[in-house]
């Protein structure tokens, strides 16, 4: 909003895992409850993980590096289709399951995210990989029977700001339910605190700098919705915009480094406003799926990461390039 609003205040900004889209990635994040009520299907926790599990495991080597999940730092985008889980059995619990057909479209729906009955995206969905123990958990009631548990920041947010109601119960949502809340929100917020504005170019006429990074597995802030921004922001104020705002992807990494990963954000910002030195990448501490802290170079976007060989480290390349290995 600084940059958009008030673009003299700042001579930098350091803005990562932006809450900017917050009238649409908020009530979006109620998605995953919407999608498991209208199908009736609440997988647990377990049940989500082997889908994160088997989508990193297809996706392992996109960035030139094999070596099953050990690292899990997948770079670029990965399209694992859920149904193919479909009759994996798995154990979950001591007690073993079956994934059904019903599991994997709760899956699909939530990765893929919001859409209206015609098939009009609303917002993004949860990256793939991301955990789905904030969005998308449930729990038994006294009966035993299970309902979804909405996480907290939405649920509050929706009935209390949206609605106007902090006795609105967000777990019963259904998709027209959720259509209806989602425009609602839109229409009473986006002119107070909407930070949608694309048009950065008197920020940039102020000599601003614009910093962010997003990890790849945000689980509460869509990563998509950030790459959305940078993009539409290319598009108003004429293409190439790395002169002032450049976003760095973290892969595997979680809201804000929850995970681990850190990067030397401010460092840079500082090299950059007060030097003239922008950022060719991001020198960032991340951490492995094995629990293994390692040095990465996030790359500038929309360049990816990739391997050039075990002893010598990574490149940024661009995405088009990413071939899986044989």
């Amino acid at each position: 909003m600084e940059a958009q609003r008030y673009p003299n205040d700042f001579d930098g900004i350091l803005a990562n895992a932006p809450g900017i889209n917050w009238n649409q990635f908020e009530i979006a994040t109620l998605w995953p409850q919407v999608v498991m009520n209208e199908r009736k299907t609440y997988p647990t926790s377990c049940e989500f993980g082997a889908f994160n599990a088997a989508a990193l495991r297809a996706c392992d080597g996109r960035d030139g590096l094999r070596d099953g999940l050990r690292d899990g730092l997948v770079s670029g985008a990965c399209d694992y289709d859920p149904r193919r889980l479909i009759g994996k059995k798995i154990v979950c619990d001591g007690k073993e399951v079956t994934i059904t057909a019903a599991d994997a479209a709760v899956v699909g729906a939530i990765w893929d995210g919001p859409r209206t009955r015609s098939g009009k995206r609303l917002w993004y969905g949860l990256p793939v990989g991301a955990s789905f123990d904030f969005l998308a958990a449930s729990a038994p009631d006294e009966s035993g029977a299970v309902h979804g548990v909405p996480f907290l920041v939405p649920a509050a947010w929706a009935a209390t700001f949206v609605k106007k109601n902090p006795e609105y119960d967000t777990s019963k949502l259904t998709y027209s339910k959720f259509e209806e809340l989602f425009r609602q929100a839109r229409t009473a917020y986006d002119d107070v605190i909407g930070t949608r504005d694309a048009d950065l170019s008197a920020f940039r006429d102020a000599g601003g700098k614009l910093l962010t990074w997003h990890g790849t597995r945000d689980q509460l802030i869509p990563t998509e919705g950030t790459v959305d921004y940078r993009r539409r922001v290319e598009r108003a104020t004429g293409g190439d915009v790395d002169d002032f705002f450049r976003l760095f992807l973290a892969p595997g990494t979680e809201h804000c480094g929850l995970s681990g990963g850190q990067a030397d954000d401010l460092a840079a910002l500082i090299a950059w406003v007060e030097h003239g030195r922008p950022p060719a990448t991001l020198s960032a501490t991340l951490t492995t799926a094995s629990g293994e802290r390692v040095h990465r170079n996030l790359c500038r976007y929309p360049l990816v990461s990739r391997s050039v060989g075990q002893t010598r480290g990574f490149r940024c390349v661009p995405a088009g390039r990413m071939t899986h290995p044989a």
